[in-house]
Formats: C-alpha cells, structure tokens, sequence
C-alpha cells in the first residue's frame, strides 16, 4: 500500500538524515594589550620572558594570540590614552609593567582583567586588596624591592669594608619610595653609614646627583631610580657611576648589562615570564579577583669584574663566589 508524505512529514525526514556537520565558527584567537612607560627596545629580555612564558603554554604571538604592545616611550602623560585605546580595541586582558601602566588601565576599565607584570606594593597602591584576596579586576606579581634595599647596604659594606657614607639615588614620586627608605634607614642604623639621599625627578638630575654625591664624600652609590628614567638613561647612569670612580649597587640586572658594577634585585625576567601564568588562567575561566598575587621567587646577585676594573676595585672572593653570575 501506497503511503501518501505529507510536507510536515518530509521535513521531519529531512531533519532527522545524518547531515554532515557544520563548519565551526573559527576560534576566537585571544587579544592581550601590553602597557608600558619605557620604550620596548630597553627591555628586551623581559618582554622576551613573556613571550616564552606564553609558549611554554602553548601560545604563540601571531598564530593563536594577538599581543597589542603599547609604549608611552617614556612619557607619563600618555599612558591613560593608550590603555583607553586598548580599551577600544576590545583586549581580553592588559598585562602592565609597572605601577604606572596599571593605574592607567585601572582607570579605563573595571571589567577588562588587567595582570601586573611588576609591581613595588600593589595593596599600598591601591590596586588590590590584599595580596591573597585581590578583590577585583587586577592581579599579577608583586616586586617586594623595598624590602632589599638592606641587602643592598650589606653587599657595599662587604665590598667596601671602610664604608661609612652611601649616596641613595632615589625617585620620590615612584610608588613604593617610602617604604623603600624606611627600610634604607634601618639598614643604615645597621651598618653605622651615614646617607645622602638624593632625588632624581627627571634626566637632568642624574648628572646633578652624581656631582652632589662626590661633594658629600661618598663611599658608594645606591642606585634605585626607577621607571623610565632608568630605562631610558640607563648607560648615562652606568657611565657617571665609572667616571665619578664610585662602587655602586643597582636594582636591576639590565644596568650590570650596561657596564655597571653590581646589582642584587629581584629576577625581572622571571617575573614577566609567570605573568603569562595569570594570562593562560585568566583565558581558561578564572577571575583576577580569585588569583592571589604572587610575590618574588627568584633573585639575583651580579657583578661586573671588568666594572669594578675600570675604577680600581676588587671583589673579595667571598663576594664572587655568592654571585649568581660574574661578567668576567
């Protein structure tokens, strides 16, 4: 017997044959915007760390992630429009690389995650709150470099066994400075040095700085200028250091790879490398309120022997051999 289809019927039939599947919507490719005060070209080792902490995870810049680099080359003032703009560009994520960068961003969005690759004291900063709980929409990695400054003092006095005056080349507009002179003092009171602190605002107070430095006889330099005038000016620094024949300390390795003396800092590099921690698990569901801020695993001492040849120092052994790495 014949059965009569009815189009109700036909269609059900249609529907319900094995149609192959349907092409799939392509893979949303994540967009993570980079903030930054000092020019990209002055930091390449830590924006290296970053891209081969992504790959590690498996992500790799211009195939299956978008990093929009944004630099305000040193210039403060520009920060707020650029984090506007990525903003506008619909980023999933701002990684920022100072305290700087993430104020900015903090005040352009409260929904776009924003991971700080540095910073001195995000909770006296205003950017968490708390280390373990952040409560919003930023966490990241904090620096602690105030509380190395003792160290520092304690490495010049093993260097320099007479040391009793240390010139503190500082920022006082930097987030992190009174906390990091607090600890400088009661290091000082330590040791029995005496300081001199000096404020570099801006490049035309290095020069200044170093002259002050020579007319208050000092022993040694204590170099913690941040931000951008320390990337930017960074072999200036180095330079005035050899010329004014002063042993000095820094609090970045990057200015012992521009032909300074020494440095003792937290790992820059290692911290911009978890960064990209925060990024997988920010893209795979977590939330910047949830993810504690992670505080410094690594450190490193370096030295420069051909820096400290150049003005007439020498390392104790018992100092080389605690450095992490000697440039010889």
């Amino acid at each position: 017997m014949t059965r009569k289809i009815t189009r109700r019927t036909f269609c059900s039939m249609l529907l319900a044959l094995p149609f192959p599947a349907q092409a799939q919507q392509p893979t949303k490719i994540p967009r993570i915007g980079f903030l930054i005060t000092a020019p990209l070209s002055g930091i390449p080792a830590r924006t290296e760390a970053f891209r081969q902490g992504l790959r590690e995870l498996r992500y790799v810049e211009g195939e299956n992630i978008v990093i929009d680099w944004r630099s305000a080359e040193g210039k403060l003032d520009r920060l707020p429009a650029l984090a506007a703009e990525l903003v506008r560009l619909k980023v999933d994520i701002i990684v920022s690389a100072g305290p700087q960068p993430t104020r900015a961003a903090k005040e352009s969005t409260t929904t776009i995650p924003i991971v700080m690759a540095q910073d001195p004291d995000p909770v006296g900063n205003g950017f968490v709150a708390s280390l373990a709980a952040p409560g919003g929409n930023i966490t990241g990695l904090a620096t602690l470099r105030p509380e190395l400054s003792g160290k520092h003092l304690e490495l010049l006095k093993e260097i320099i066994p007479t040391l009793s005056r240390v010139a503190v080349f500082g920022t006082s507009t930097n987030p992190g400075n009174v906390q990091q002179r607090r600890e400088i003092e009661l290091a000082a009171g330590a040791f029995k040095v005496k300081l001199q602190y000096l404020d570099v605002l801006s490049p035309k107070d290095i020069e200044t700085a170093f002259r002050a430095a020579g007319k208050g006889r000092a022993d040694a330099v204590l170099i913690l200028v941040a931000g951008s005038i320390a990337t930017a000016h960074r072999t200036e620094i180095v330079e005035l250091a050899v010329k004014s024949r002063l042993p000095a300390i820094y609090n970045s390795a990057e200015f012992v790879e521009a032909g300074g003396l020494m440095s003792y800092a937290t790992s820059f590099t290692d911290l911009f490398r978890r960064a990209a921690t925060f990024v997988d698990k920010i893209l795979k569901g977590r939330t910047p309120a949830d993810l504690p801020v992670e505080q410094p695993m690594k450190f490193e001492f370096i030295i420069s022997l051909p820096a400290a040849k150049k003005i007439g120092l020498t390392i104790p052994p018992n100092v080389l051999v605690r450095a992490d790495k000697v440039i010889r």
